[in-house]
C-alpha cells in the first residue's frame, strides 16, 4: 500500500508513519514544512528515525499551499491512502496569529483535498479535534452532537475542514474520514502541550502555569492508542451513499488536570512550583469523548492507563 502522510514530521504523524513502516509492503511517503511553532529539532530527530527504520520512508520538506507541488508528487507517486495530519496546532496560538491558522488549516486543507479529488485516493483520512465541541456538556460527547459554536479560530479551522470535506464526499464521491482527536500525549509530544511543559518545569524546578487552577478535565489519549485506531481505519473507508464518516479518537476516560499534575509529581518524585492562572480564552473547561461508534467499526480499546502513559513520556523525556 502507498500511503502519504502529511505533517510527518509532527507528533501524531510521526507515530503513525513508524507504525505503517512496521509493514513491509507499505511504502510510505512523509510531506512536511518544519515551520517553527516549536523546536525544529525535535521535528528532524523524528525524520531522522523514520529514515532509520525503513527505506520505504520516503520525505518531501514542502508546504500543502504549494498546489502545483501536490499536482505533480500525487501523479508520480499514485498514493492509495492520503492521512491529512499536517495542520498549525495549538488553541492559544490561534488568538493572536490567526492569519496563520487561516493558510495551513483552510488554505493547505482545501489543496489536499482537491488533489486527493483528482487523483482518486481510494480513502482520504484527516485530523479534526476535540475543540470543534466547543462548550457542549452533554458528556460523554459523541458525533453527531452539534459543532456549530466553536470557542477558538483552531477550532473553527478544524470545523471548516469537516464541512469542506463533507461536501467532497457528497459531490465527487471521494471517501472522507474525519478523526476528532482528544488530548493525545505521549513520548515524542509536542512542546507546546501540558504534560511536556509540566515535566520539563518540574525537572529544571522552575515554575509551571496552571490555568484555571487545574480545575480543567480532559479525556487524555496516549498515542499509541490513539494510532492503533487510526491504522485499523485505513482500509474502512465508508461506504455509505455519502462516503462519509467522523469518529471520536479518545479514551473516553476524563481525568481532572490537577490529578494529571500530581501523577507526573509521584512519578518524577518532586513537587512542582505553580502559577495559579485564570481561565484562558478559548479554553474549553472539560472534553469526554465517546467512542462507541469507533468501538462498533473496529472494535477500538485504549489499553493504555494514565499512570503508564505518563510514565512511558517522562522515560522518554529524560533519555531525550
Amino acid at each position: 500500500m502507498r500511503v502519504l502522510v502529511t505533517g510527518c514530521a509532527g507528533f501524531i504523524g510521526y507515530h503513525v508513519c513508524i507504525n505503517l513502516l512496521e509493514d513491509r509492503k507499505n511504502k510510505v511517503f512523509g510531506i512536511d514544512n518544519i515551520n517553527n511553532y516549536y523546536d525544529i529539532n525535535l521535528k528532524k530527530d523524528r525524520l531522522l528515525n523514520l529514515k532509520n527504520k525503513s527505506r520505504n520512508f520516503y520525505f518531501y520538506k514542502k508546504d500543502l499551499c504549494d498546489y502545483n507541488f501536490l499536482q505533480k508528487n500525487f501523479l508520480k507517486n499514485k498514493y492509495d491512502c492520503v492521512i491529512h495530519l499536517a495542520a498549525q496546532a495549538g488553541v492559544r496560538h490561534s488568538i493572536s496569529e490567526p492569519s496563520i491558522y487561516f493558510k495551513s488549516n483552510m488554505n493547505g486543507f482545501f489543496n489536499i483535498l482537491e488533489v486527493s479529488k483528482l487523483y482518486k485516493i481510494k480513502h482520504f483520512m484527516y485530523a479534526s479535534s476535540s475543540s470543534v465541541y466547543g462548550s457542549n456538556k452533554n458528556f460523554p460527547l459523541k458525533e453527531n452532537a452539534n459543532t456549530d459554536h466553536p470557542l477558538s479560530f483552531y477550532a473553527a479551522t478544524k470545523k471548516s475542514n469537516e464541512i469542506m470535506a463533507y461536501s467532497y464526499s457528497n459531490i465527487y464521491q471521494l471517501p472522507c474520514t474525519g478523526l476528532r482527536f482528544f488530548t493525545v500525549y505521549g513520548p515524542f509530544g509536542r512542546p507546546d502541550m501540558s504534560l511536556f511543559k509540566f515535566t520539563k518545569a518540574i525537572l529544571n524546578s522552575k515554575k509551571l502555569n496552571l490555568y484555571n487552577r487545574g480545575n480543567h478535565i480532559r479525556d487524555f489519549t496516549y498515542i499509541e492508542d490513539a494510532v492503533k485506531g487510526i491504522i485499523k481505519l485505513i482500509n474502512k473507508p465508508p461506504r455509505t451513499k455519502t462516503p462519509y464518516v467522523i469518529y471520536n479518537i479518545a479514551s473516553s476516560k476524563p481525568q481532572n488536570l490537577k490529578f494529571f499534575l500530581k501523577t507526573l509529581e509521584r512519578i518524577i518524585g518532586k513537587k512542582a512550583l505553580i502559577n495559579y492562572k485564570s481561565l484562558q480564552p478559548g479554553d474549553v473547561y472539560k472534553s469526554h469523548g465517546s467512542i462507541n461508534l469507533l468501538q462498533k467499526k473496529i472494535r477500538f480499546k485504549p489499553k493504555k492507563n494514565i499512570l503508564e502513559g505518563i510514565n512511558k513520556f517522562v522515560d522518554w523525556y529524560k533519555n531525550q
